[in-house]
């Protein structure tokens, strides 16, 4: 009997997939050759982010682990099916977000927490497969969830381009993984309480004994000023518009608001930085700031309309002047673009009021 109830959550969930039919299905990669058959898969693909919202909509927090894995896979199987993938990979990763989609629609509880290596894709870097484990047993891993689902995703999203491709093709994902997984920890860590004092005992005093001379105080260095809080929203390649951002950075801008409602006696004001990544679509000298410009006004619109007062956002355009990845090694453009990424980024930074 035992054993029976240990399995019965996998069991349960094996039933209900067996028993939905699968219902976001792409049309099979041969016949991937006409306007019809794509505009239908992309149908296919808004109709399944309609449903991922209607679930947040419902009440389902963008942080949870599951809503947020389904949304990765979902943004996986898209960008492959973009880059004209004829590998089952598309289809795989869109039938595991589909899955989890489906689980959370009936109110299964719990779900699957296990991350399959989809049309076989090779494991690679056992190091972030144990970091993300650990982390699921960490006591802040709720505040770290979204962070570790989509790592895991990238893992196997890169797994799949070493698979077809190798190391070159696969990197640019793992990095991507990798900083997701930093994020993750940083995130976990910060979630934790703080510990309680230790509990100091005075030895006890004889009755006749005369007090000890208070020691001379010992001049303490003040603390150094805490770190203003950040997020960094990144966007898809010379896009600016809120539909670019890649989902998981809106988690971060997300969070930032929230411990700015929590902590609103220690914030003064919120500065956005807009860059760019070094390509130019047009070759025009001033493009770039535009478009770094362009991305903070998104942003700052998100900002407000999540409750920021206008007048507390402040703003700066980079431009392309600071790059922190040149991704020089690579050849292929999509590959140089998707490397790129953290350069199409909007800083977001907390300033606090001086202690």
């Amino acid at each position: 009997m035992k054993n029976i109830k240990t399995f019965a959550p996998s069991l349960l969930w094996l039933a209900m997939v067996v028993a939905n039919a699968q219902t976001a299905q792409l049309t099979p990669a041969p016949k991937r050759i006409t306007d019809s058959a794509i505009q239908t898969d992309m149908a296919t693909y808004e109709a399944t982010q309609k449903r991922i919202k209607a679930l947040n909509d419902k009440g389902r927090p963008v942080r949870d682990y599951h809503l947020a894995k389904a949304q990765c896979w979902l943004d996986v199987s898209f960008h492959e099916y973009t880059r004209n993938d004829r590998s089952a990979f598309p289809q795989e990763a869109l039938t595991e977000s589909e899955k989890l989609i489906r689980g959370m629609e009936a109110g299964m509880s719990p779900l699957p927490m296990d991350t399959p290596l989809v049309n076989r894709a090779d494991r690679l870097r056992d190091d972030l497969w144990a970091q993300s484990e650990a982390l699921k047993r960490h006591a802040g891993f709720s505040c770290a969830a979204a962070k570790i689902a989509c790592a895991e995703v990238e893992l196997v999203h890169a797994g799949n381009e070493h698979k077809q491709q190798q190391w070159r093709h696969a990197k640019p994902y793992v990095q991507i993984a990798e900083e997701l997984m930093t994020e993750g920890q940083r995130m976990a860590e910060a979630c934790q309480p703080p510990a309680p004092p230790p509990v100091v005992r005075l030895p006890a005093v004889a009755a006749e004994a005369a007090p000890a001379p208070m020691p001379a105080p010992v001049p303490v260095a003040p603390p150094p000023p805490p770190q203003a809080p950040r997020a960094h929203v990144l966007f898809n390649f010379d896009k600016h518009t809120p539909g670019e951002i890649r989902p998981y950075s809106m988690e971060e801008l997300d969070a930032l608001v929230a411990r700015m409602r929590q902590e609103p006696q220690l914030v003064q004001g919120i500065t956005l930085v807009g860059h760019a990544d070094r390509l130019n679509s047009t070759g025009k000298a001033d493009y770039n700031t535009r478009l770094a410009e362009k991305r903070v006004q998104t942003v700052r619109k998100l900002l407000i309309e999540r409750g920021v007062a206008a007048d507390m956002i402040r703003t700066d355009s980079k431009g392309d002047s600071l790059q922190v990845l040149a991704c020089s090694t690579y050849k292929v453009e999509a590959q140089v673009r998707e490397c790129l990424l953290p350069n199409r980024r909007v800083e977001v930074r907390l300033d606090l009021k001086p202690r």
